[in-house]
């Protein structure tokens, strides 16, 4: 019986086959399993067929209607697998066929894809050019090396015409994927050795044989982040009925080797730009931490609930919703767990009040006490410093160091500040209230008294937890291996959080990994996203020292983001009914875009003109009931955790983004002013990550002076 795998290839563009495309590629798969080798090779059903003039002789097509057919990489090797890589028109079908060459990658040992007629026409104009170059893009890096990460013949003759990166990328489309990235690693300024580590290692498999093989069934086996092998019916109609939520846990080597590591000594860190994977990680390490005993507790914890519920589904379906693993597994917000905490412990808890009552209150302080200090400085002097280091005392904060706030403070204006701490704190009292985040210091103490009660804890997003909630979760589990496993990224941080992992007993020195390539967005949405925060330095997650990008990228591509203005707002939102419009004739689906802003007044008005046009619409507050048809509408900071195939971001105008009623002003904290700036860009840079293929970005009158000078 023939076997039927599937590429990545086929899987990005199945999302945008018109409806009875998709159920023609259900219908020939599904006759494709019922057949044998034999069968399937006389059968005048599903007219498997040679492409005449092809670089690889093992190239077919099969009928998948009158008008489309399916691009079939078939053994030659008395093997059983056959390899299903595109569904395209019946012409283009058979011209993209033709000049793609499949071959084995003697250093990862996968199955890699060319275009190998285009690579012939373009190496030579390249080559042309290099001899007036002044130097070479790889000149460093010797033949002998390159072919020990991978590089093959055709592909070296074309990396040694290259002078640029800007050159490279005009040849992404076409070089085979491990050996294109072995390319933009050594690009990007990374040893060799480092590459080999970072790509080459990760992706070859433990078993593999001391020399390349060309069976296609094994080199299809040692492609898994590339190639799906299906063993049945019933997996068949499943991936095909939902293939976005099969991939959405599929693990790529690098992760794979983090996830499944069988132990490390202490808490793990994982890091990486949006679409990285970081989240599947989290998930794959909790289903290897419940298969190593029969029960140990695991805490899957973030900051958000609509977070927590997408990792609810996501666990779901990778542990096929089997009870008991889920069972001994709590996936909950951090919030949420320290409140749990405190229930548990007393019979009546106070009642977190949220971010507008606490101004509130403190305006009330000032009053009251005269203060010297505005309501706002006085809050982030408690988010960021009392709470931020636990002081319990005026003694514990005039000896506190204020590092990151730009307004300095004598012992006389300390002991100021604390009397407006203390009337704060005692005005909520009185009140029978407490902030989420005096909830978890409590929690924290609670727990330090007695037995943790997870043997792991995972956290996800971690970048936007407040140093309390760090206490929290470093109480909820022993420290010693495998306590902590952490996934996040400093670039997405939205929240005015700042943490030193180390100085809460979190180190994780000689187990931190960074996640570099991309597996959701195109580059060209990458890199225009990427340059939001080019400006800037982002410090790490650790606290110590800054994080970066540098090697970040997709191997996706599509179409270049549209940045547009318009002259009033009433002309932005009649222009986003038409862009929607147009996607929807394209063939995407309503819940497949997505519209955010910084305002719900915006989404209100974008809300009223989608509906008068007769176009579906869902706004996301939280928690977004499943299957529910419609364009989904969400603020800037609710798209977190969210993606779509194409996104539209309204309002990105001068006052808006960034808001100035959240920028400090500069003389009144310097430092202040650039933390708020740069939380707003980061909060830019996530609403625009949020894209998987189609990105649009739209102002009315002055654009943000966050948007880059890109058409």
């Amino acid at each position: 019986m023939p076997r039927l795998a599937f590429a990545q290839s086929f899987w990005d563009g199945y999302d945008t086959l018109e409806k009875p495309v998709r159920a023609g590629v259900r219908k020939a798969m599904a006759k494709f399993q019922t057949m044998s080798t034999a069968e399937l090779n006389a059968d005048k059903g599903l007219h498997l067929e040679s492409v005449e003039n092809a670089r690889d002789k093992r190239m077919r097509t099969i009928r998948i209607t009158d008008f489309w057919r399916g691009v079939v990489l078939a053994p030659d090797d008395g093997s059983d697998v056959f390899l299903l890589v595109n569904v395209l028109p019946h012409d283009d079908a058979y011209t993209w066929a033709a000049k793609r060459l499949y071959s084995a990658n003697s250093a990862t040992r996968a199955l890699e894809v060319r275009n190998a007629v285009a690579l012939d026409e373009l190496t030579p104009v390249y080559e042309t050019a290099s001899r007036s170059a002044s130097r070479l893009l790889f000149e460093h890096v010797s033949d002998g090396t390159l072919r020990e990460l991978g590089i093959d013949d055709q592909v070296l003759r074309a990396a040694r015409s290259l002078a640029s990166k800007a050159q490279l990328e005009a040849f992404s489309t076409l070089l085979p994927e491990d050996q294109l990235e072995v390319l933009q690693y050594l690009a990007e300024g990374f040893s060799p050795e480092e590459v080999y580590r970072d790509v080459v290692a990760v992706r070859r498999p433990a078993d593999a044989p001391a020399e390349p093989v060309e069976d296609l069934a094994t080199v299809i086996a040692n492609t898994p982040a590339r190639i799906r092998l299906v063993t049945g019916p019933q997996e068949l109609e499943e991936a095909l009925v939902k293939p976005f939520a099969a991939w959405r846990v599929f693990l790529h080597p690098s992760q794979r080797r983090v996830a499944y590591r069988t132990s490390f000594g202490g808490p793990v860190q994982v890091t990486g730009g949006p679409g990285t994977g970081k989240t599947v990680a989290a998930l794959h390490r909790v289903k290897h931490l419940l298969g190593r005993s029969d029960d140990s507790r695991v805490l899957l914890t973030t900051y958000t609930n609509a977070l927590a519920a997408g990792l609810r589904d996501m666990l779901g379906l990778l542990l096929d919703e089997d009870e008991e693993l889920l069972a001994r597994v709590d996936v909950t917000t951090v919030d949420a767990f320290a409140h749990g905490v405190l229930r548990g412990a007393a019979a009546t808890t106070p009642k977190p009040i949220g971010d507008r009552e606490q101004r509130q209150l403190w305006e009330k302080v000032v009053k009251q006490l005269d203060l010297p200090f505005t309501a706002r400085f006085l809050a982030q002097e408690y988010r960021h410093v009392v709470l931020g280091q636990d002081l319990r005392d005026l003694g514990a904060y005039l000896g506190a160091s204020r590092r990151g706030r730009g307004t300095g403070l004598g012992p006389a204006r300390r002991r100021e500040v604390w009397s407006g701490v203390e009337r704060f704190e005692r005005l909520l009292r009185d009140r029978g209230e407490t902030t989420h985040l005096g909830i978890c210091a409590r929690a924290a103490d609670l727990l330090a008294g007695g037995p943790a009660p997870y043997a792991h804890v995972v956290i996800d997003e971690a970048q936007d937890l407040h140093p309390a909630q760090w206490r929290v979760l470093r109480a909820a589990v022993s420290p010693g291996p495998d306590d902590l496993f952490i996934t996040g990224d400093p670039h997405q941080r939205i929240y005015d959080s700042r943490v030193s992992l180390g100085s809460l007993g979190i180190a994780t020195a000689g187990r931190s990994f960074r996640l570099r390539v991309n597996y959701r967005s195109t580059e060209e949405i990458l890199a225009w996203s990427a340059r939001l925060l080019a400006p800037v330095t982002v410090d790490a997650l650790e606290g110590d020292g800054t994080d970066s990008l540098a090697g970040y990228r997709s191997l996706l591509h599509g179409r270049r983001p549209q940045a547009q203005g318009y002259a009033t707002r009433q002309e932005e939102t009649e222009a986003l009914v038409d862009r929607v419009r147009g996607l929807l004739d394209e063939g995407l689906a309503p819940h497949e875009i997505g519209v955010c802003a910084r305002f719900n007044l915006s989404l209100d008005a974008a809300e009223e003109k989608l509906k008068a046009a007769g176009i579906p619409v869902l706004r996301v507050k939280g928690q977004t009931a499943q299957g529910t048809e419609g364009v989904r509408l969400a603020t800037m900071h609710a798209m977190k955790g969210l993606e779509f195939r194409a996104v539209s971001v309204l309002g990105v105008g001068e006052g808006a983004v960034p808001f100035a009623r959240e920028i400090t002003q500069r003389e009144a904290d310097a430092l202040q002013h650039e933390a708020d700036l740069l939380r707003e860009r980061c909060l830019l840079f996530v609403a625009c990550t949020r894209a998987r293929e189609a990105l649009s970005v739209t102002w009315s009158g002055v654009p943000s002076p966050f948007l880059p000078h890109v058409a």
